[in-house]
């Protein structure tokens, strides 16, 4: 078992002295004219993916009818994700990794206006989400690679945690602003303005963040990229800890993923208000709470996320639906803990990978959850898939918690 990924009493005694540190303030992480550039560049990907998802859920639901097909439309970018873990992630941590996400931001861009072009065969736009979902992975691993250089590791946690209520706040806009546009320009001019964001994300990234060459000399490939992945997995309480950050939001994403379905009239009031719970508990949990309280409230708060969903299982008024997504959304904070345990273990040679690695997987098991959810809304009604996703979820929870506490 490699050394670096080994649970050890300098871990322990590390995290408990960083346990009492107080947040570094976002403020302070804004005065940072590279960490501000990888945050805005990311809030305009971010909304830009807002605007995508709408426009082409919208146009499959027209053209299907299909609950199943409109979910994976919605998410399906999120299975490629899977293959840029698999092959190239390793590209995360090459010698020149702004090089790299201008690249893959500039591959997005060429996805997003083949999306636009009316007409387009359902089969060529899911085929275009997958091209998508291959680089939207990579450039992941590389953003946040070159975050954990930018920041220092205390400011990691507050760090994600803004990205995390800015995602959120943005999905808010995206989703109002949205519905708005779609009604005037339709969803081709909605993948027009998400064409012009992700062009605007990468000149942002042009123009303020530097270069780093702190990187492996050892060539980035499908070789390194499998034997760093065999590291991370070669320990049995690291894969319950990966297991633990992908299933159980997955599964409620695919929940998220039948509104459209359960209620179309009423699925963007649903979204915002996942969206506004989501911000609201990033901005608890990453701004306000110690590492150590993080990780005392992380399984509460995985509970959460869940548990609210099962009221879709007996259909009760929208308003009371709106306040359940509300506080689940709460519950994404649970991620922050998680994601910080992982970078503890990590070194940084292969920072890029290992996140890059963690946020493909939790991304393609939100496509798998949304596979999941529509096929049960097939035969079930998106009611009662909703409710049983939510039950899979929180069992996966306590499952992943008796194993990691087992493996001690």
């Amino acid at each position: 078992m490699p050394s670096h990924l080994n649970t050890s009493t300098t871990d322990t005694t590390s995290t408990t002295s960083r346990a009492a540190t107080p947040a570094t303030g976002y403020r302070d992480l804004l005065r940072t004219r590279e960490f501000s550039g990888l945050y805005v560049s990311f809030t305009l990907t971010a909304a830009a993916g807002a605007l995508s998802g709408i426009a082409l859920g919208t146009l499959v639901d027209r053209q299907t009818g299909s609950p199943f097909l409109t979910a994976v439309s919605m998410y399906g970018a999120t299975f490629a994700t899977v293959l840029g873990a698999l092959t190239l992630m390793s590209v995360a941590d090459g010698k020149r990794p702004r090089r790299t996400l201008l690249l893959l931001q500039l591959a997005s861009l060429a996805g997003v206006c083949a999306q636009a072009v009316p007409g387009l065969p359902l089969a060529a736009r899911f085929a275009l989400l997958l091209f998508l979902g291959l680089f939207q992975s990579l450039g992941t691993g590389a953003r946040l690679g070159l975050l954990a250089e930018v920041v220092p590791v205390s400011a990691y946690a507050p760090a994600r945690s803004l990205m995390n209520i800015t995602s959120g706040g943005t999905a808010i806009l995206g989703y109002a602003v949205g519905a708005v546009l779609l009604h005037r320009t339709g969803p081709q001019g909605l993948f027009a303005v998400a064409a012009s964001l992700t062009a605007l994300a990468a000149a942002v990234v042009a123009a303020t963040v530097r270069e780093h060459s702190v990187r492996p000399t050892r060539r980035p490939g499908l070789r390194q990229t499998w034997r760093t992945n065999a590291e991370l997995f070669s320990h049995p309480g690291r894969r319950a800890l990966l297991l633990a950050l992908w299933v159980p939001n997955g599964l409620v994403v695919g929940c998220e993923a039948l509104f459209i379905s359960y209620d179309p009239g009423r699925a963007g009031t649903y979204l915002a208000a996942g969206s506004a719970g989501m911000l609201l508990g990033d901005l608890v949990v990453g701004r306000l709470l110690t590492a150590g309280q993080r990780r005392r409230h992380a399984f509460a708060l995985r509970l959460l996320l869940a548990a609210p969903f099962l009221l879709f299982a007996v259909h009760p008024p929208a308003p009371v639906l709106a306040v359940a997504v509300f506080v689940a959304g709460a519950g994404f904070a649970a991620t922050l803990p998680l994601q910080e345990q992982l970078l503890e273990l990590t070194p940084e040679a292969i920072r890029g990978q290992v996140q890059g690695v963690e946020s493909a997987g939790r991304m393609t098991w939100q496509g798998l959850g949304a596979a999941i959810a529509g096929g049960l809304a097939q035969g079930l009604g998106p009611g009662a898939a909703i409710a049983l996703a939510a039950a899979a979820s929180l069992a996966v929870t306590l499952l992943t918690r008796r194993s990691r506490r087992a493996q001690g």
